[in-house]
């Protein structure tokens, strides 16, 4: 599928980082029976996945707060009123509840309008694309003029409950290695807000992109809110096959290619990932803008969070094309593209 945009501009884009930082060998160390007794070697989540770090909130500050917080630094930074956002979707993973939907406690939080729309849309790390997609549609049709979303993800219930279940005795090589994915999980919040294009003219410009599907791999990987199971082999191997068929879609329908692309801002699983879907793909690793080594896997957070850090760093420049790259446990691939502006976000 193409999604395409000429009318859509980002009007703002802020993150914020958990403030409590696990370190890999911190982490390690309280596996560290469960770890020996099963004969896994220590250092592997540093060493084998390139995850130094990641960070956490307390267990009590929901995804709601997390997606409010990156909200309101997104507002701020645009200078915009709270009445005038037309619509708000929350891609979280992580939920406060079932019912209601997370994105209607992320409006209350954020004091928006009654006539806003707000809804959560869920994809596993493709979800903020998604959303992103999905407002710039509203935009281009002429619903709204600007639009809002966020992210919040708290993967402390998760990452607690996996290392309990995983230090009891009965623990086996393969319970580890089946939820040695959930190890890698950060947390962090994201908010971008887009806008029509003569709203923001110097502005960043979103295009759009290619998405595909291959949903006969949806069972590698499958999570609740305290436990996740991931087949790690089978599924990269799935999504890097996934990813190089956006690939040639997108350089046959977006025209992009391995030189004409000035910045990679790829989902960020780990060093495995990022380097094999490199190669794969033929793309030059020192274009990718790298985060999961002192953030790990924040999922659907993880691009947008990377693209405003490298945004905030001065790396951007004007006229550069800008890849968003990302693939959802599902699974499902896409390839958009940003072209910045001179005003940043």
């Amino acid at each position: 599928m193409k999604l395409s945009f000429n009318n859509v501009s980002i009007k703002a884009l802020a993150h914020i980082d958990g403030p409590e930082v696990m370190s890999s060998a911190e982490l390690e160390e309280r596996l560290s029976e469960a770890f020996q007794r099963t004969g896994m070697g220590a250092g592997v989540l540093e060493g084998v996945a390139g995850i130094q770090a990641r960070r956490l909130w307390p267990a009590d500050v929901s995804p709601s707060e997390i997606a409010a917080m990156a909200g309101r630094e997104a507002l701020s930074r645009s200078g915009l009123s709270t009445h005038q956002i037309g619509a708000l979707v929350n891609t979280s993973v992580c939920r406060d509840f079932v019912e209601p939907s997370t994105a209607s406690h992320a409006h209350r939080r954020l004091e928006l309008s009654p006539e806003c729309l707000n809804f959560d849309l869920g994809n596993a790390c493709l979800g903020f694309i998604n959303g992103m997609d999905f407002i710039a549609r509203l935009i281009e049709f002429g619903e709204i003029d600007y639009g809002m979303v966020v992210n919040g993800e708290n993967a402390r219930l998760v990452l607690e409950a996996t290392i309990e279940r995983l230090n009891q005795p009965e623990t086996s090589a393969s319970d580890i290695r089946e939820q040695f994915a959930t190890l890698t999980l950060g947390s962090g919040g994201a908010a971008m807000i887009l806008c029509r294009r003569d709203l923001a003219p110097d502005a960043p410009q979103y295009k759009g992109g290619v998405a595909l599907a291959a949903t006969e791999h949806a069972g590698l990987c499958e999570g609740q809110s305290t436990f996740m199971k991931t087949d790690t082999k089978r599924l990269l191997m799935a999504g890097v096959q996934l990813a190089n068929q956006v690939w040639q879609r997108a350089k046959s329908e977006l025209g992009w290619s391995a030189e004409s692309l000035d910045h990679l801002i790829l989902h960020q699983v780990s060093q495995v990932h990022t380097n094999t879907l490199a190669q794969a793909l033929g793309l030059p690793i020192e274009k990718a803008h790298v985060t999961f080594r002192e953030l790990g896997n924040i999922g659907p957070a993880a691009v947008p969070i990377t693209l405003s850090k490298a945004s905030q760093a001065g790396h951007l420049k004007a006229g550069e094309r800008v890849a968003l790259m990302a693939i959802g446990s599902g699974l499902n691939c896409e390839m958009s593209e940003i072209i910045w502006g001179e005003a940043g976000c």
